[in-house]
């Protein structure tokens, strides 16, 4: 093939795609807001045939009966009549730009964003650990009803305007054939020029979100209260601004690159648009009118004012074709987005599996991030009520395997088994209803104490589990001593009477969340890490005492933590290296025996060194 047929093909494409992000955009906000959708077609139809009906109608009416002598009484009568659609159209016009569009672009932006924030919540989480997806997740965000809505209009106006131009061009070639020559100077000036300068517009666009992600960042971090004491009492705000003017340089380089071109298209595109048409319509009229005398004054002024209403027409088709194109590469992003095909969707609907817990099975399962390998065929068994430990050295794999039991990942190689089937094959919510979860990274929200334990679940006697739960996490007293209690804020961002806990009380809360909840299987991922030594014995007979009800699985990098449970797994690198209960890994006198004699050191010695009591 050729390079120019490639390239043809390629141009094809370019309007097979704008064509369909256009016909994507108006079926999304007529199934919003159909309202709006044909209120935008009316504003158009009428704002065009008043350009039409004045400029193609209007004058010829008045400047030929002015030339003719027709009487005053009819061309007064034709005013007045004129004037009184007119008025009707702009009460019309005023009601819907004033009432109607800012109720319907509400509910417009409300919708769209319930479908993006639906979306987001059913992708899977691999999605958000990769940057390109995350840049293009960030470009569909900002904005997207207003882009939707630009595209909505640009689409009207673009057929409406082209009707209109394709009447007052009749009207323009019944005076003079050739005047119509000098609608090719807008024709360039904006499909040439200004989807050029487009094209270079968005490139910087692209060229900014990565750079804005920082800036957003650092920003967001020194109006919050999460880093206010580090801010303070370190040099890190150095390092913040530091982070901040590289992205604004690296911003400006990015602007820098693209400017030249950006404003020699803006030159060409107003020159030809606008300057050129205008200066050249004029000076031909004239020509005609004053040097060979082939047109009369009347004639001169109705194709003067059919000239001017044919390019602010043209003008207003080309800037929204544009706006179609320019806008039509953030809905390629944020049609790709929706229609993004999950690969672990959350509303996955498959067999329901049963809350009877008999057994969770890892079976030669591998997993990697990226290029690095995680998990390494990994083998275990944790059966029906049994006490399980998962433990070793950061970057073991301990968290990562809470995340594919969850199925929050999936395998690369191997598989998981519930109860003997796949959890690939169950419901995706029913099967995470198994288990109760508490990980290390978790998250305060914006919420009352009581809401931040519910986590949105509804239960019979809630006030009465809510503090059955923060009891045996150790908080309750705490909680009581603040201004509402449980139903205290956990933030001042909202309220200035809202909680600010410290991390261990914090942690406690999200402790609380797992008791809370009655599932066949509770997990813990590192329940115990903001804790004193004390805490921490106190939270795990707490979690030892529910063991006895539930089966159970916690990670903790406190091996005196796991001493009573049935059975440990030390893992090294994403592989199983020791299995067995406390004594028996001590007896072993491996890996497990020496991380544990070498943590015993830190604390003090009891009876003996195998005793140590953290």
């Amino acid at each position: 093939m050729s390079e120019n047929a490639k390239k043809k093909d390629k141009d094809k494409l370019s309007l097979s795609v704008t064509v369909k992000n256009a016909a994507y955009a108006l079926k999304l906000a007529a199934g919003i807001s159909p309202a709006i959708v044909i209120h935008s077609f009316f504003l158009w139809l009428i704002g065009h045939g008043e350009w039409v009906f004045f400029d193609g109608v209007f004058m010829r009416v008045i400047v030929n009966g002015l030339d003719q002598n027709i009487g005053f009484d009819r061309i007064f009568r034709f005013i007045l009549i004129s004037g009184i659609v007119f008025c009707v159209l702009r009460i019309y016009t005023g009601y819907i730009d004033n009432v109607v569009y800012p109720l319907e672009t509400n509910r417009l932006f409300g919708g769209i964003y319930k479908k993006l924030y639906a979306k987001a919540r059913n992708v899977e989480l691999r999605c958000y650990e990769d940057s390109d997806f995350y840049n293009r997740y960030t470009m569909t965000m900002d904005g997207a009803e207003a882009k939707i809505t630009a595209v909505l209009r640009g689409v009207f106006g673009a057929l409406v305007g082209t009707a209109a131009a394709v009447v007052v061009f009749y009207l323009m070639f019944e005076i003079d054939h050739y005047a119509i020559l000098f609608i090719i100077s807008p024709l360039i000036g904006n499909f040439i020029f200004g989807n050029l300068k487009n094209k270079y517009e968005y490139k910087r666009y692209q060229g900014w979100v990565p750079n804005d992600k920082v800036l957003n960042y650092v920003s967001r971090m020194m109006y919050l209260p999460d880093g206010a004491k580090e801010i303070r009492l370190s040099q890190v705000f150095e390092l913040m601004r530091k982070q901040y003017a590289e992205a604004t340089e690296k911003n400006v380089r990015v602007s820098i690159k693209y400017a030249f071109a950006n404003c020699t298209l803006s030159f060409l595109r107003i020159t030809f648009t606008f300057t050129v048409i205008f200066e050249g319509v004029m000076f031909y009229a004239i020509y005609r009118n004053r040097v060979s005398g082939t047109i009369s004054l009347a004639q001169l002024t109705i194709m003067t004012s059919l000239m001017v209403a044919m390019t602010w027409i043209l003008i207003r088709v080309f800037e929204n074709i544009m706006e179609i194109l320019k806008n039509g590469m953030f809905i390629n992003n944020l049609r790709s987005f929706l229609d993004y095909e999950e690969k672990i969707p959350e509303d996955f609907d498959g067999e329901i599996p049963s809350k009877d817990f008999e057994r969770l099975e890892f079976r030669n399962v591998s997993f990697s991030y990226g290029e690095k390998k995680t998990i390494d065929n990994l083998s275990f068994t944790i059966k029906k009520g049994e006490t399980t430990a998962l433990v070793g050295h950061n970057g073991a794999g301990k968290t990562t395997i809470i995340k594919l039991l969850l199925r929050l990942y999936d395998p690369d190689e191997g598989e998981i088994l519930y109860n003997g089937r796949n959890i690939k094959e169950y419901n995706l919510k029913a099967y995470r209803e198994i288990f109760a979860t508490t990980f290390q990274d978790f998250q305060m929200f914006g919420m009352s104490v009581k809401e931040n334990v519910l986590m949105g679940r509804h239960y019979d006697d809630e006030d009465a589990k809510v503090v059955g739960a923060l009891k045996m996490a150790g908080v309750y007293d705490r909680i009581c001593a603040l201004p509402e209690g449980v139903d205290t804020v956990m933030t001042k961002e909202f309220d200035e009477n809202g909680a600010v806990l410290s991390g261990g009380e914090t942690q406690k809360v999200a402790v609380a969340r797992t008791f809370v909840r009655e599932t066949p299987m509770k997990i813990f991922d590192e329940p115990s890490s903001a804790l004193d030594p004390i805490a921490e014995y106190d939270l795990f007979k707490s979690i030892l005492k529910e063991a006895r009800d539930h089966t159970m699985l916690f990670i903790s990098h406190r091996l005196s933590s796991v001493k009573d449970c049935d059975r440990v797994f030390m893992l090294e690198k994403g592989t199983l290296i020791e299995e067995g209960t406390h004594s028996q890994l001590i007896a072993l006198n491996g890996k497990y025996a020496q991380m544990y004699k070498k943590q015993a050191m830190n604390y003090l010695a009891l009876e003996n060194e195998e005793e140590v009591i953290l």
